[in-house]
Order: structure tokens, then sequence, then C-alpha cells
């Protein structure tokens, strides 16, 4: 017979393999070791740590484990009779897909911090655990502790939503503040980020969108049921963000950040990431440091703004272990959620998309520059909404915001301002989000 607690409850055990003991998942292990009496008395489950699958079994951990917990074999913990329920934490492509099906597939929940997996074999993982019944969870894949994925799946699953906009990637959101607060160079604000462990070494999956687009391919996902992957995603970094681009935005109202876009666009699925200028008093515009927000519009629900850590071992345990708890709750139950069938979607390409824009052009201060680089927008249908001049001469620049106009209708604009003979050169451009 199960023991009964003190509160009167029937104690039933889940018993939990965990695949990667890194930050995350030694974190996650010391959050069950500490919150484990809560979580008996609001669930009536002791979760019990059996299995940890690392690469280095003699490497020192930062959390206590028991004598045979730690192995070097990951499917033996797949495997294992004594695992009820499987943590992914490892990371990448393979062996995490092959493991996590093979759980599935033995009828093993699984709970996934794993963005990459999900935003290139999602619809895959997805079927897999309807067809075994069983739930596939991943709330720390996007945007760490903060609660993004279940809101979007369960609370506003009658809502039409129709744009999901927001930082997710804490890395390039502290670079930007610094290089907004302090004026430093996007070099100097990096090497910053680096020396506090928010940037890798190579930091080229952070800076230029790949980590942010692999979770706006899961945001889209759940969203908007279809299907979406990492390659659907057009995605610009940061790196070529200058200090003059953030004094500039700052003159005219605006804030740079790195968002992931979303959106449903009559029937069309539209997914990007990019730097941006929101309007300072966009709610998005005052998210500093590491942090992460996500601002979901809705038909009903109007708009909605979730906040908080982005990243850090705790702050991501915390997220597997919320999902951990509910893959427990209906593991005992016999039921699980759902994410549902998946539908093909056209992906619009960034050409047809529509944005206002910030532009940046250089020109010879001669008579007449003004009209001939105001035809050039007229040409291509690009309306042109402000417009300032800074110095005289050959030091004379141009700076525009645009209504709002089709990708493909700047980028001619562009190719035509550099051949003219007015024009020295054509600096950064930038789009501008948030304005409506």
């Amino acid at each position: 017979m199960a023991p009964v607690t003190d509160a009167g409850t029937i104690e039933s055990r889940v018993r939990i393999g965990v695949l990667g003991c890194g930050n995350v998942g030694a974190a996650l292990i010391q959050l069950i070791a500490d919150r484990g009496d809560d979580i008996l008395a609001r669930t009536g489950l002791r979760l019990e740590v059996t299995r940890v699958a690392v690469r280095n079994t003699a490497k020192a951990r930062p959390v206590e484990l028991a004598e045979g917990v730690v192995t070097h074999d990951a499917g033996g913990v797949v495997d294992d009779p004594d695992v009820d329920l499987v943590v992914e934490v490892i990371g990448g492509i393979e062996p995490a897909r092959t493991l996590t099906l093979d759980a599935l597939k033995a009828g093993k929940p699984v709970v996934s911090a794993n963005k990459e997996l999900l935003a290139s074999m999602g619809a895959e993982i997805f079927d897999a655990a309807d067809a075994a019944g069983v739930d596939v969870l991943f709330e720390a894949a996007v945007a760490g502790a903060i609660p993004l994925i279940r809101p979007l799946r369960e609370s506003l699953a009658g809502e039409r939503i129709t744009r999901v906009m927001g930082i997710v990637n804490g890395t390039t959101n502290f670079i930007l503040t610094r290089m907004t607060e302090d004026g430093t160079s996007y070099q100097e604000a990096l090497a910053e980020a680096q020396s506090l462990g928010y940037a890798e070494r190579d930091p080229t999956a952070d800076v230029e969108g790949f980590d942010a687009g692999a979770k706006a391919a899961i945001i889209a996902m759940i969203a908007f049921g279809a299907r979406v992957v990492a390659g659907d995603v057009y995605h610009e970094g940061i790196s070529g963000i200058t200090p003059a681009d953030i004094a500039f935005a700052r003159h005219l109202g605006y804030v740079v950040k790195l968002l992931a876009v979303v959106e449903e666009l009559d029937g069309e699925i539209a997914v990007r990431v990019h730097p941006a200028m929101v309007p300072s008093d966009h709610p998005l515009a005052s998210v500093r440091e590491s942090f992460n927000a996500v601002f979901i519009e809705g038909d009903a629900v109007g708009d909605l703004m979730l906040y908080g850590r982005g990243a850090g071992g705790f702050p991501t345990a915390s997220a597997v272990l919320g999902d951990l708890i509910d893959a427990a709750v209906n593991l005992r139950k016999g039921s699980s959620a759902h994410i549902g069938r998946l539908g093909a979607a056209r992906i619009r390409p960034i050409d047809e998309v529509r944005s206002g824009y910030y532009l940046n052009v250089e020109v010879f201060d001669r008579p007449g520059v003004l009209a001939a680089v105001a035809s050039v927008f007229g040409e291509h249908g690009v309306s042109i909404r402000s417009m300032e001049q800074e110095g005289l001469g050959d030091e004379a620049r141009l700076i525009f915001i645009t209504h709002e106009a089709y990708e493909r209708d700047v980028a001619a604009t562009l190719h035509d301002l550099k051949n003219l003979d007015v024009v020295g050169t054509v600096g950064s451009v930038l789009r501008v989000v948030g304005d409506h």
C-alpha cells in the first residue's frame, strides 16, 4: 500500500530520469530535492530522481547524487524500468531526437528544454507523443522562466492570436542595453556579455539571430497550429548595429531591440527575427539587461505581455519543474496534454511582409538632392512618414522613417538610391514596429 502523508493524501512516487546534468539539469535536481515536500503536499506525488545520464561520470557536480544514479548510458536511462518520466536537457538534435522518440514509444512522458530539437523536429515529436498518449512538454525551450507555451496552448486556446512579438534572447538584449544606456560599441558590449557568462565564446547563434529564430519557430507552431521549422524563419542579427543607430533611434523616440515576430497574415504565417526600432513608450522598450518579454496580440484578449528572466540555470529549471509536475500528475491520471495536429501553412516570404523602416542616407548637399531622393521612394510606392537632415555639404545625412511598405519595395528603393549620383552611401536600415 502507498504511504500516507501527514496531510492525509496517498503518496505516489514518480521516478525521474534526467538526460544531462549541466547548469539546467543540476539546478532541476536541486529544486526537486528542495521542494519535494511542497510538491508532495500539493499533488500527492513524490518526485524522485533515479537516474542521471552525463557525458563524464567522473566530473564533479554542483548537486549531490546518490551512488549508482549517475551513468554515461543515456539510452539505458530511457529504457530503465525504474524510470517513469524522462527529462531531456542535453540539447542538440542527436542523440536527443532518438532518446526522446524512444521514451515516448515506451509510454514515458518527456519534458524538454531543447529548442533546437523542437524547432527542427517538433511535428514528428508531437505526433509520437499523441500516438503514445503521453505528454511532451517544453516550456523551458522558449524564453526561459517565462510561462509562455502553456498560456498559448491552454489559456488562449480559444483566442484568435494575430501576432506574437518579443525579446527572446537575453544575450542580445544585454548587449543592446549596454549600447543604449552606456554608449558602448557592439564589440565592447559583447565582450562584457562574454565576461559575465551571458554570451558564449562563439556568440554566433545568439548575435546572428539563430537562437531567437528557433524559439520563433516553436512559438509559431503553438500559436497558430502550423508546421513551422527553424529553416522557415528569416533572421538578421545585431552585429551591424552601431552607436550611431542607437543614438538616432533615441533622438527619434525609439529603442533598438532584437525581436522575434510571428504573425498570421491572410491565412499565411510570417515568422522572422531582426533588429527593430520600438517606440520608447511601447512595453518592450523598457525590457533591459538579459530579461525577456513577449507581447501577444489577439482579437478578443487585446494585448498581453509576459516578462521575466529568459535564461540561467535556476530560472530555466523552474520552467522545467513546472512541466515535470504537470507531466507527473497527468501520468498518474492516465491523461496527457496533446498539442494537436499541426496543419500545413504557407510561410510568407520576407519580401511580402510589410513594415515601417528607418533609413540612414549620406548625401552630397546639392540643389535638388531632396527631390531626387524623394522621387526614388515615390517610384517604388514607399511613402515617407518623416525626414530629418543633419549636417551640410559632403557630410549631409538624411534620416527617413517610412510608412508601412513591402520589403521588396524597400529593397528596390535602396538599390536605386545607391545608384544616385547625389548619394554617397546608404547606411543602416532598420524596421520600425509597434507604432500602431
